[in-house]
C-alpha cells in the first residue's frame, strides 16, 4: 500500500485560498486514483474531490465545484487540492486518499493520510 502525508492546512478568512498537498510513498503512486475527503465535527467523512490515474478525469462534490481544483504530479508522488473562495462551511479535517479502484465509498479506500485541519473564519 501507499503511505500518505498531508500538509498545507491552516486558519484562513472566508474568501481566501489554501492549497493542500499530499505526499505519497511506497508502491507506485501513478497506479492509484487519488482523492480528498473531509470530516467536520459531528459529521460523517465526506467525499470532496478525486483525480484518476493519468489525470484523465476529475470529480467534485457539488458544494465545491467551481471553487476547488485537484491535480497530481506523478513525478513528485504528490496530489494537490487548491481551495479558493473558502467558506466557513469548508471547515473540516481534510484527508488524502488513495484507491486502486475508482469507487470512492470511504469503506473501499485503500489508504488514508492522517488528515490536516482547515479552519475558515467568517
Amino acid at each position: 500500500q501507499v503511505q500518505l502525508v498531508e500538509s498545507g492546512g491552516g486558519l484562513v478568512q472566508a474568501g481566501n485560498s489554501l492549497r493542500l498537498s499530499c505526499q505519497a510513498s511506497g508502491r507506485a503512486f501513478a497506479v492509484y486514483h487519488m482523492g480528498w475527503f473531509r470530516q467536520a465535527p459531528g459529521k460523517e467523512r465526506e467525499f470532496v474531490a478525486a483525480i484518476s490515474r493519468g489525470s484523465v478525469r476529475t470529480d467534485f462534490v457539488v458544494s465545491v465545484k467551481g471553487r476547488f481544483t485537484i491535480s497530481r504530479d506523478d513525478a513528485k508522488n504528490t496530489v494537490y487540492l487548491q481551495m479558493n473562495s473558502l467558506k466557513p462551511e469548508d471547515t473540516a479535517v481534510y484527508y488524502c486518499a488513495a484507491n486502486f479502484r475508482s469507487s470512492w465509498s470511504p469503506s473501499l479506500v485503500d489508504s488514508w493520510g492522517q488528515g490536516t485541519q482547515v479552519t475558515v473564519s467568517s
